[in-house]
Formats: structure tokens, C-alpha cells, sequence
């Protein structure tokens, strides 16, 4: 039986941000191919509006193609220099109503509320008002920045208007989502303060219709990587296999990094094991001007998504001490999981925000901002840590990974889809 045409539309910060829900939308996207879409979209920034923000992007000649029936949309802005800002917005939003005037059944997700989410509560309204009558269900996604950077930030400064649109914004919506169990947690308890505030009702709804999705990866990419593959890819770098402390995320205070390059300072194991910064970030410059008299600390800056995994794969042990700042927590740490695939030596990290969802019982923790208990536990997991121990850990660890393999978190969050073999 031929399947009538339906579409996904993802409004999201796609390629080439350096972010991991940037490669939600992308796995999310290529399952869709899978599950009966006939027409994927990514719809998504331009990329010179990209690099003015200051977002730490990938090598834009190294980015990883889309598979066919994948379509990458990045609508120029509306109007001129009199328009100071919304100008990409609307360009977004007039694309997108556009797309809902095909008579095309749509589903509509929108990760990162702030704007994405305006831009597709607005485009369905509009596509209404016009009589269009769209067949579209939308879903909404709040992850990590949505929550520790939009919404704490209107409370911190007794902004509740602003608090209060975001809410109405993300409710507006068929579906509404949470990254984690942190994440959703912490919406109820932001809308709490507004309600207390604002006389709202927004906690007990979102109380009763947010669900949790966590972040889909590609687990294939990052499962068993050529061991030969590995060790040319590190021996390009000057590093051997088991012979690099390594931390690969964004490069920022709220990541740890700080702590982790002080704390490297102290161990006893920096003669042996240099120590590999991955990433680039808003903290890049200064902590490379901390350790400019440092030959032990290497930074790699034009990282692409398959060394990644090779990186990950190679290292005596990953390090990502984050730590809670006013303007971001890890609400689940994408990277920790993909590590968690790749293999290689033990994670060290710290309980907070979602970090204890990603990981469960498989990582070695340490409290946030101890840097000498940073020191300590590096030491001891790589000089003292039995290799039978460290084998366990990555067993364990890949199978709890495996939880967050894009095709069981995308039939989760899209459950009337069905894969294409069990179509008729």
C-alpha cells in the first residue's frame, strides 16, 4: 500500500553549531527517513548569522552530509538595517508558513524555545488566520539553555512578563518535552515562582503534560571505531592510544574547564599523559593564555564529528568537571554519552544537573569546583584503577548508552510513526 506524503519539519540551531542538540535534530532527522516521512527539513539559521552571534561552529569544509530526502533550509532575513532585530525570525517564520499552505500532513518540533518555538506557535497561527487550514501537530522540545539560561534569567531579574510569554509559548503546543527529568523538574519549579508571582496557573499544567525525551544519538557512529583507524587518526596529532587525558565539549567556565586545567597542574600522572583540550568556546582565549607555559596541555580547535569519536576512543580517560554557573547546567551532557559508545578510558565527572541520567553508575565522580579532589581522582583512576575495573566500566557504560539510540528515542517521541518494514 502506497503511504500518503508527510513531513517533518525541525525548527533548531543546526550544522555547523558546535552544540549536541544540533545533533538531536540531525539523528532525529535521518530516523524520520525510516519512519514514513517522505519530506524531512532542517529549518535553521543562516550561516553568516551564525558566525556574527560568536557560536562556536565545526570546520565548515569537514561538515557531515545529510542523507538524501534531508533538507537543509536557511531562510534569509526580512527587510533592511531598519529592522534592528527579528529580521531572521521572520524569515524563519514566513518559510515555515509556506511549508503548512502545502497540503502536506506536518509535524512540526522546535528545540531551544527561545525563538524557535515563537516561530512555529506564530507560523501555525498565521497559516490559520489565512485559511490555510494546515493538518500540522506540534512538538515542542525544552532543553538545557531553554531552562538555565532564558527562563532562570527572567527570574533572576524579575522579568515575569517575559516568563510568563515563554510559558504560554511552550503550552501552546500539541506536545510539550524536557530533555531530562532535570530539565522537566526545573520547569515546574520556574513556573511555580511565576505563578506565586503572576497569580499563573502554568505548574500544574506543565506538571501534568511534560513528558520526557531524552537527546537521540547515532550510536553506530560512535560503536566499535577501527582500531587502526584510531591510531592514525591520533598519531596525526602526536598521541598515542591510552596516552592523552582528554576533555571535549564546549569550551566554557560552566564546563569545568578552568578547574580542570588547575587541577592538571597537581597530578601526578601530567608527565605521562598530556592533557588535550577539544572544542571551542567562549572561555578558548583565556584559558589558552593560562596555559601558554604549559608543552602538557594541547588544544584542538577544528575537531570534526568523526575524530571525535576517535578521540573518545583513544584516551586514558575523559574529563568533563561541569559545574552549575547562573547561566547554563548540564542538563543531561550529550558527550558524556557519546563517550559512553565510543569506548576507551573511564569518564570522570560530576553529579550535576541531568549528568547522573546520562551516566547512572559508570562514570567516577567528583564533587563540582573541587579541583583538588579533581586532582586526586584523575590520578588514581589512571595509575591505580585495575584495567579489569576500567574493562567493566566501559561495558557497562556502552549498554547504558545504548538507552539513547536514536531510533528508540525517536519512536518514543513520535510513537504513531511506524518504521518503514512494518509498512504494507
Amino acid at each position: 500500500m502506497i503511504q500518503p506524503p508527510r513531513r517533518l519539519v525541525i525548527v533548531v540551531r543546526a550544522d555547523p553549531v558546535i552544540c549536541g542538540h544540533s545533533g538531536e535534530a540531525r539523528n532525529l532527522a535521518e530516523v524520520a527517513l525510516t519512519r514514513g516521512f517522505s519530506d524531512v527539513r532542517l529549518l535553521t539559521w543562516p550561516i553568516p548569522a551564525l558566525q556574527a552571534a560568536g557560536l562556536p561552529l565545526k570546520p565548515l569544509d569537514r561538515l557531515l552530509p545529510y542523507s538524501p530526502g534531508i533538507t537543509v533550509e536557511r531562510p534569509e532575513a526580512v527587510g533592511d538595517y531598519r529592522v534592528p532585530d527579528g529580521r531572521h525570525i521572520a524569515g524563519l517564520t514566513g518559510r515555515l508558513v509556506e511549508l503548512l499552505a502545502e497540503p502536506i500532513p506536518t509535524t512540526c518540533l522546535s528545540m531551544y524555545l527561545v525563538p524557535h518555538t515563537t516561530v512555529v506557535t506564530d507560523a501555525v497561527t498565521a497559516a490559520r488566520a489565512a485559511g490555510f487550514a494546515p493538518d500540522v501537530r506540534t512538538v515542542a522540545k525544552a532543553v538545557g539553555s531553554d531552562v538555565t539560561n532564558v527562563i532562570m534569567s527572567c527570574l533572576r531579574e524579575g522579568r515575569f512578563g517575559a516568563a510568563t510569554v515563554l510559558f504560554t509559548t511552550f503550552l501552546a503546543n500539541d506536545e510539550v518535552v524536557a530533555v531530562s527529568e532535570y530539565t522537566r523538574d526545573e520547569i515546574v519549579h520556574a513556573a511555580e515562582q511565576v505563578d506565586a508571582q503572576c497569580g499563573t496557573r502554568f505548574a500544574e499544567e506543565c506538571r501534568r503534560r511534560v513528558t520526557v525525551s531524552y537527546p537521540p544519538i547515532d550510536a553506530a557512529a560512535f560503536l566499535d571505531p577501527d582500531p587502526v583507524e584510531v591510531d592514525e587518526a591520533l598519531a596525526r596529532r602526536g598521541l598515542k592510544r591510552g596516552g592523552y587525558l582528554l576533555f571535549l565539549s564546549r569550551v566554557a567556565r560552566a564546563k569545568g574547564i578552568y578547574d580542570l586545567v588547575i587541577a592538571y597542574g597537581q597530578m601526578r600522572c601530567r608527565d605521562d599523559l598530556p592533557l588535550v583540550v577539544a572544542g571551542t568556546g567562549p572561555a578558548l582565549e583565556h584559558v589558552q593564555a593560562m596555559s601558554k607555559e604549559d608543552e602538557q596541555i594541547t588544544f584542538l580547535t577544528d575537531v570534526d564529528d568523526r575524530e571525535k569519536v576517535l578521540l573518545m576512543a583513544g584516551c586514558a580517560a575523559y574529563v568533563l568537571p561541569t559545574k552549575p554557573e547562573p547561566d547554563f547546567v548540564e542538563t543531561f551532557g550529550i558527550a558524556l554519552a557519546e563517550k559512553m559508545l565510543a569506548g576507551g578510558g573511564p569518564i570522570v565527572t560530576t553529579l550535576t544537573g541531568g549528568t547522573g541520567e546520562a551516566v547512572g553508575d559508570t562514570a567516577i565522580f567528583v564533587e563540582p569546583g573541587d579541583i583538588a579532589a579533581l586532582a586526586e581522582t584523575v590520578d588514581r583512576v589512571v595509575l591505580e584503577m585495575p584495567d579489569a575495573e576500567k574493562l567493566d566500566l566501559e561495558k557497562r557504560a556502552r549498554a547504558r548508552a545504548l538507552l539513547f539510540d536514536r531510533g528508540a528515542v525517536f519512536d518514543g517521541l513520535f510513537p504513531a510513526t511506524e518504521p518503514l518494514a512494518a509498512i504494507s
